[in-house]
Parts: C-alpha cells; structure tokens; sequence
C-alpha cells in the first residue's frame, strides 16, 4: 500500500512538472519592428534568453533552485514593459 501512494505521488508530482513547464510562457515578440525597430530588437533578444535559460535547465535536468525559473518570469515581465513601452510611444506620437 505504501508503494502505491509513493508511486502515485511521484505520478502527480511529474505531472505538476511537466504541467509547469507547459504553462510558462515564452516572451512573445508583438512589437512592430517598423515602429520601434530597438524596442522590438529587446523583445527578441528577450525571447532568445528566455530560450537560453530554458536550455540551460535542460542540461542541468530542472536543477536550478528555482533560480532560471525565476529568471524566466522576469524576462516575461521585461517583455509586457517593452509591449507597454511601444504602446506609451504610440500614444505620445499619433
């Protein structure tokens, strides 16, 4: 019986895993390039080092202490301030 509960643990325990993995999102790139060539250049460098880190949890099998994960979610907030950052341009230059 304590088998089973380990295993089902475990079972639910990879599936919030992979369920967290699935659910962070990478930085979108939906900033003109035509309008704010810079701003747009900073979300795709944004989106590679997303990339990047998510790479480097790979090679190091999710091992991090949170650290990457924490850097992911701080380049998806840099991406919404760039998002803003053209939208506030857009407003003050129609």
């Amino acid at each position: 019986m304590k088998l089973r509960n380990i295993a089902l643990s475990m079972l639910v325990g990879s599936a919030v895993l992979i369920g967290g993995i699935i659910v962070a999102q990478q930085p979108s790139r939906n900033v003109s390039p035509e309008r704010h060539p810079n701003i747009a250049a900073a979300q795709r460098l944004s989106q590679q080092a997303y990339e990047k880190v998510t790479a480097a949890q790979q090679a190091n099998e999710w091992d991090l202490g949170g650290h990457a994960a924490k850097a992911k979610e701080l380049l998806e907030q840099v991406n919404r301030e760039l998002k803003l950052a053209a939208e506030t341009a857009n407003k003050n230059h129609k």
